[in-house]
């Protein structure tokens, strides 16, 4: 499927031409966001977009937790692209790739701890009727403070960024990894 906008495949600036030569060294294609989106704004947002992947690391959740919240929202978004890099990232990293195939029934798989499936739960919720119950909420605070509550909510609204910049625009998956295991 064609993006809405076509891939500048040479940018101008020297700064892109460097993000352009990074990503292309690293996973050995410029993704599809930088060459549709990213080229035509300012520098400053693509720097925005880095800092988001910065910033993960700096929360008080387990990375896998991270990942299997933004893979959830992608889910339910139906990002592709999104599904693709959160996959990318668990093979990267080393990850239970069976817990993430397994994402689709997280209210009764055994992969998944009762803490991931209260988080699960209120992404859930909070991505398809953009309210949470005080139940869920409820659920949640069991398992996390609130440091670890707000970086849920940040989670879940930067991920929501990820998607619809790229459901705007068309953007669907790089092919860095197979994600048809992936069940919707």
């Amino acid at each position: 499927m064609d993006t809405y906008l076509a891939p500048v495949e040479k940018p101008k600036g020297l700064i892109m031409k460097l993000v352009y030569y990074f990503t292309n060294r690293q996973f050995g294609k410029v993704l599809a966001p930088l060459k549709v989106h990213s080229v035509r704004l300012p520098v400053a947002f693509g720097m925005f977009y880095g800092k988001v992947s910065q910033l993960d690391k700096k929360l008080a959740l387990p990375h896998e937790t991270i990942l299997l919240i933004r893979q959830q929202v992608a889910r339910i978004n139906i990002c592709l692209f999104c599904m693709d890099a959160s996959r990318y990232a668990v093979i990267s990293g080393s990850m239970n790739e069976a817990k993430f195939d397994a994402l689709a029934e997280y209210k009764v798989s055994p992969l998944f701890s009762e803490a991931e499936r209260a988080a699960l739960d209120y992404a859930t919720e909070l991505t398809t009727t953009k309210k949470v119950e005080k139940a869920t909420f409820n659920r949640l605070e069991r398992h996390y403070n609130e440091s670890q509550i707000c970086g849920i909510v940040y989670i879940v609204a930067s991920e929501h960024l990820y998607n619809l910049t790229n459901l705007g625009l068309n953007i669907h998956s790089d092919m860095l990894c197979d994600i048809s295991k992936m069940r919707r």
